[in-house]
């Protein structure tokens, strides 16, 4: 963690100094955000990092989440989570996912028996776990960052939105108006640049736009209950996927604190009009129900801390935007939805809340950058673009994750194909299986095999290195935080200690040289040189080989009001780490690469260290001088 950059402060340095912004004109905001869930606090958390974009969470309820629903956090949110700097918490207080047990009755009569046991995340998926801890800890944990912005950004509860509108105002087009739930008869009205719906399935914002999500319900019952139980089931400290032949079927999630289960109990199937409440559902029947599934083990339920009981549907929005595709050439997006308020599905497979939450992780940095005059308003497209092929894909796994869960297995052979649909799907579950297409700001994969580890399109895959200027072991994609800035790893070909000549000296002449370098190009006069792209370094030797003094100037630049060095921006393999990273991400030690990697976090561009002009003409794409 780097800071006294511009003077010595004392005190949390997690706190940011308080910004005083220029004033607004009355009632007015850059970006409005409706919902206090995930996807809103993950977007909120990340404009409130840029002391020049003002930014309004609202929520209807009248304050912060106690009990949440989620609970599931996939490897790739931690990482995400690592970017905004509150992953060790989530770690420290979390349930680790370690393991999977599947239980089965081959056929009716037969005794319930452990099919197998496997490992929950596959070897060298990612450095974070599969972790489960309640929603509302997530939330608290968005809030604190929040309020230790530059902004102390605090969300406005009690407010329900009520009208939202387009208006002839260039600055300010769209206008919403809320009611005030905590002072009776009054109302608000606030003019905005963007607004984002992140209000979930019953979305004002998505029903203002015309939108609809399409999609069947399966007309499966489901309840789900958090309990304190004593049970002789064995694996009740394992998430646990148990298929009885007769009794249906049930998932049972470990929770946070060593001792609480969540239960996901199979009902009845729903027939013609019936609802969900037609049911009558109740704790005391999910206790029973879930006895049934557990015979011949025990099940006494102490407590039951939260239940619910929901029929299993999947769902998706046809536009994620307020701008028709017939438009797309000649007008930006000014109305955004995200999460549940454009794709709704079962819970068992996990992806709620890691999903919603890589939607505004995906908006958030665009939004930033066409609010900072960084970026060309076009770059707002690529957010529909992106998230609602995933969308579509988190509905296609659902609807088979669900189906299988849900079947009456008659043979050995057709139970496995559940089991055998976890373990073939574990990369997606663990939201590392994301890839975007080839768009304005993701190559194609043309120069793949200088980083075969490192797609083209994914998030970028970390790995153990140390840092040359202190010698710390860390993972690399530790210094990818949330904060807006483009980054360029350049990985050395082999000999190169960035010396004069040499292919890193070269990059680094040209970025900070060049009259066409989008360094010098995108980079306000006065700003520190790795404001908008920041450049890293990694060698092959071994770091006490290597002589920080000689290195570029560009990877030791004075930075801040004092014009100190900052000494991080270079490293070298973790050689107590087997394979190193260059063999272990498939890096071309001949040739090296250049990766270019997005504001959040994936992987723009495998590249030659060599082709300087390629970066301009990237970068040329979709930014613009201030």
């Amino acid at each position: 963690m780097q800071y006294h950059l511009n003077g010595f402060r004392n005190g949390d340095p997690s706190v940011s100094p308080q910004t005083i912004r220029a004033a607004s004109p009355q009632g007015t905001v850059d970006v409005l955000i409706v919902g206090c869930g995930p996807a809103g606090l993950t977007l909120a958390a990340q404009l409130a990092a840029f002391p020049e974009i003002s930014t309004r969470i609202t929520e209807r309820k009248p304050g912060p989440l106690d009990v949440g629903q989620a609970d599931g956090i996939a490897c790739r949110s931690i990482e995400m989570f690592q970017a905004f700097g509150f992953a060790e918490k989530v770690l420290k207080e979390a349930y680790w996912v370690n393991e999977v047990a599947f239980w089965r009755q081959d056929q009716v009569g037969s005794s319930l028996h452990r099919a197998d046991r496997i490992q929950d995340v596959e070897d060298d998926l990612s450095e974070m776990p599969h972790v489960i801890l309640n929603q509302a800890r997530v939330h608290d944990f968005y809030l604190e960052i929040m309020r230790q912005s530059p902004h102390r950004l605090e969300p406005d509860y009690n407010r329900e939105l009520v009208e939202l509108t387009k208006t002839d105002d260039t600055e300010y087009p769209v206008c919403a108006t809320f009611n005030c739930l905590d002072a009776e008869g009054r109302t608000e009205t606030i003019r905005t640049r963007y607004v984002v719906g992140c209000d979930g399935a019953r979305s004002a914002v998505r029903k203002s736009l015309g939108h609809v999500l399409k999609g069947e319900a399966a007309r499966q019952l489901w309840g789900v209950m958090d309990v304190l139980a004593v049970t002789d089931f064995p694996d009740i400290r394992l998430k646990s996927a148990i298929q009885s032949a007769d009794h249906g079927s049930i998932l049972i999630i470990p929770r946070e604190g060593g001792y609480m289960v969540r239960m996901y109990i199979e009902l009845d199937e729903l027939h013609g009009d019936e609802r969900v409440a037609d049911r009558n559902v109740s704790p005391q029947m999910l206790i029973s129900k879930a006895r049934d599934i557990l015979s011949p083990y025990s099940l006494d339920v102490k407590e039951v801390a939260w239940w619910s009981a929901y029929e299993i549907g999947q769902r998706v929005c046809d536009a994620f935007d307020d701008v028709p595709d017939t438009e797309r050439h000649h007008r930006a997006p000014r109305i955004f939805i995200a999460g549940d308020a454009c794709h709704t599905h079962s819970p068992k497979a996990g992806q709620g809340m890691n999903v919603s939450m890589a939607d505004t992780f995906n908006l958030g940095w665009k939004l930033a950058a066409v609010l900072r005059f960084q970026a060309v308003p076009g770059l707002l497209h690529t957010y529909t673009q992106e998230r609602q092929v995933k969308a579509k894909e988190l509905i296609d796994f659902d609807r088979d994750m669900a189906r299988l869960f849900s079947a009456k297995p008659k043979t050995a052979a057709e139970a496995e194909q559940f089991q055998t649909y976890f373990k073939k799907h574990g990369r997606y579950t663990a939201g590392v299986e994301t890839r975007y297409d080839p768009s304005l700001i993701t190559r194609t994969d043309r120069h793949q095999p200088l980083a075969s580890g490192l797609k083209v399109g994914t998030r970028f895959h970390s790995a153990p290195v140390i840092r040359l200027g202190d010698g710390k072991p860390m993972h690399l994609g530790h210094l990818l935080k949330a904060d807006g800035r483009w980054r360029l790893i350049a990985f050395a070909a082999s000999g190169d200690v960035g010396q004069p000549g040499g292919d890193i000296a070269n990059l680094c002449t040209y970025l900070a040289e060049n009259s066409a370098s989008p360094v010098l190009r995108y980079t306000d006069r006065g700003a520190d040189i790795d404001s908008v792209i920041d450049l890293r370094a990694v060698f092959q030797p071994h770091h006490h080989d290597m002589a920080l003094e000689t290195l570029p100037k560009l990877l030791l630049p004075n930075k801040g009001q004092y014009g100190l060095v900052d000494y991080e921006k270079v490293y070298c393999p973790d050689f107590k780490s087997s394979p190193d990273i260059f063999d272990h991400r498939g890096i071309d030690r001949l040739r090296g690469a250049l990766i270019i990697l997005r504001p959040d976090q994936f992987v723009a561009s495998v590249q030659p260290l060599t082709d300087l002009e390629g970066i301009t003409e990237f970068f040329g794409g979709f930014m613009m001088t201030g």
